[in-house]
């Protein structure tokens, strides 16, 4: 299967559509723009406001997972900062709330779990923001799936990276489904942008090599990845670090920056260059991932360079028990907490628990704001998602 520049965009539509159309669950995370208008229209109104910092902007839970640093030691954070802004933090708290009751419902759980998530959701939040921010150590007690999940990640070896994303330990990216053959501009247009002096040192700085060591590009493809992405600019590209006989391969990915829908706090500075923006959140949010990543130019257009690691991995959903329910609601909202928390100051943290605190419902351990919002989520969604399955249906029909 190899599909042709002039086709990509047509393929990639039908693959959005697919996958939305396969659950509910799927389509909200695929239809951050349901969200986003929700929001733009007033959500519900008693939303407080927290501190202005930097927000995911899109948090999912697919969106959560263990990242390396650049010496591989790893930490479950943030993993897509593509919508990250300055914002409400407590619209991160929305969306995640969001999320993990649409996985609840998916799992076929009673609707007393997703009161149960809420408040789980909120105890985890509140007890990240009264951590210890002196520290990077994480105490928090791991659900036991993500305890296995973490167990499982390799230890930094090109061929377990290999295997898991490219399907072969081979140095090259075989082209099928997933991986598209490049035109002769952007082949070349990657190769430049590698070689540039800025992408280059810091590529090579991350494998602690010498300043000078130079980068070769072995392989590289259009990279069909995601969801709500696709259609953007995608490659997958490995590198050779250093000279031959002390050499190293990398893979890496190349995604083009594209403008923020999440909305931001009035009155506060950004950059504007979208990758920019990104790894500026990557690096305030998520350190593990944001010291790994670099902005730059390719085609004219923005795009965010990293490169990836065996560890990096996501957390996937298929089935929810009771207890994994409330137990990740608990450790995610955690890991979301101290995105957040760290960019605030004691007092501020203070003062957005106390907040959080507030509009408690008697029968509900979690506030009336959040328990609202996601029950008007989950309406607007599931209604949106049949009719996208019957459009999706009668396209098929027609086809």
């Amino acid at each position: 299967m190899t599909i042709s520049p002039e086709s990509r965009q047509k393929v990639l539509d039908a693959t959005r559509n697919l996958k939305m159309a396969r659950s509910a669950h799927a389509y909200v995370r695929g239809n951050t723009v349901k969200f986003y208008d929700w929001l733009q229209n007033g959500g519900h109104g008693k939303v407080p406001f927290g501190p202005a910092v930097w927000i995911c902007g899109d948090c999912h839970v697919g969106n959560l997972g263990p990242l390396a640093d650049a010496k591989g030691r790893v930490q479950v954070q943030i993993r897509d900062l593509d919508q990250t802004v300055i914002g409400n933090p407590a619209h991160d708290l929305i969306r995640l709330g969001l999320s993990l009751a649409s996985a609840a419902r998916g799992s076929d759980l009673p609707g007393v779990m997703t009161a149960r998530i809420l408040e789980e959701l909120m105890i985890g939040y509140q007890e990240a923001l009264s951590g210890d921010f002196e520290s990077a150590t994480n105490k928090s007690h791991r659900p036991r799936r993500i305890q296995t999940l973490l167990a499982k990640s390799p230890r930094g070896r090109w061929r377990h990276l290999a295997e898991e994303r490219l399907d072969t330990v081979k140095p090259t990216i075989p082209l099928g489904k997933r991986f598209w053959t490049l035109t002769a501009e952007e082949r070349s247009a990657l190769g430049k942008m590698f070689a540039d002096d800025s992408v280059r040192s810091t590529l090579v700085a991350l494998r602690g090599r010498a300043k000078d060591d130079p980068i070769e590009l072995v392989d590289a493809a259009y990279w069909m990845k995601g969801c709500s992405s696709l259609g953007r600019l995608r490659y997958a590209a490995i590198l050779r670090l250093g000279r031959r006989k002390n050499s190293s391969l990398c893979l890496v990915d190349v995604k083009e920056g594209t403008v923020a829908a999440a909305p931001r706090a009035e009155n506060v500075k950004m950059p504007r260059d979208d990758a920019i923006r990104v790894v500026t959140g990557a690096k305030a949010l998520s350190p593990n991932l944001g010291e790994r990543m670099l902005a730059a130019k390719l085609l004219g257009k923005a795009v965010t360079v990293r490169e990836l690691m065996p560890q990096d991995l996501k957390i996937e959903i298929h089935q929810f028990t009771h207890d994994d329910a409330r137990s990740f609601a608990r450790y995610l909202a955690g890991v979301v907490g101290r995105a957040h928390g760290r960019q605030m100051k004691s007092n501020q943290r203070r003062a957005w628990r106390c907040d959080l605190g507030k509009n408690h419902k008697v029968s509900l351990d979690a506030p009336s704001w959040l328990w609202t919002s996601v029950v008007e989520l989950l309406s607007l969604h599931e209604a949106a998602y049949l009719d996208h399955c019957r459009r999706y249906a009668l396209a098929q029909t027609i086809q």
